[in-house]
């Protein structure tokens, strides 16, 4: 798995909160290596594009060499046991949320990613914080608000997609973007936060972390 920021560092959690970012998170530096990186499917050695998969059952995150990603790209073939991650990052230019539905989603700060669970059709919040990532269930009531002012969510990925969402001052963007993504955003917000406000340095890393997404795009 790709490290994303300078070390392992703890998480504070709720009972949703992703085991995967935990795993993603304890994975060697790019660079750093002692041995290379294996698929943690078949044990192949991997190269540095290689692709992600959710093992839902334990919610962790995966890293597949090309012959595995190929296979559970077709969606049936690991059932509701493994979802390979996708790769879109697509911007959603006609999305806003105004204040009081952002209030209504309860959401304290923001920067937030949405997630529909595929078993239950629940719609849970994440939220970077400077001791790692926190997790909650949204009201179903004001998820259908959402999905009312912006009906293309509906073919949001169970699972393996998420709705990335940056609103913090005059800034509102709005994505959807593999699971994956919104873990190095946690990482990258723990490993660059100082004080109170966070200071200028972690907004920098957000800042090209966004701008990372349009040139992906």
């Amino acid at each position: 798995m790709d490290q994303v920021g300078p070390e392992a560092v703890p998480l504070v959690e709720d009972a949703a909160s992703p085991r995967g970012l935990r795993e993603l998170l304890r994975r060697p530096r790019a660079g750093s290596r002692t041995v290379p990186e294996r698929c943690d499917l078949c044990s192949e050695p991997l190269p540095d594009d290689h692709r992600h998969m959710l093992d839902v059952t334990q919610d962790a995150v995966l890293c597949a060499c090309r012959a595995c990603s190929l296979l559970f790209d077709q969606s049936a073939a690991g059932g509701r046991h493994y979802r390979l991650l996708p790769g879109r990052r697509t911007e959603l230019s006609g999305l806003r949320f105004d204040d009081a539905l952002w209030a209504a989603l309860g959401v304290p700060v923001g920067l937030a990613f949405f997630v529909r669970d595929g078993a239950s059709g629940e719609v849970s919040v994440g939220y970077p914080s400077p001791l790692g990532a926190t997790r909650a269930a949204v009201d179903p009531q004001v998820w259908e608000e959402v999905v009312r002012g912006y009906p293309g969510l509906v073919d949001l990925t169970d699972d393996v997609e998420a709705l990335l969402v940056h609103r913090s001052g005059t800034v509102q963007e709005h994505w959807i973007v593999p699971l994956d993504d919104c873990y190095r955003l946690v990482a990258l917000v723990r490993s660059h936060w100082r004080g109170l406000s966070g200071g200028s340095e972690v907004w920098e890393h957000i800042g090209a972390f966004f701008a990372g997404l349009s040139e992906k795009d």
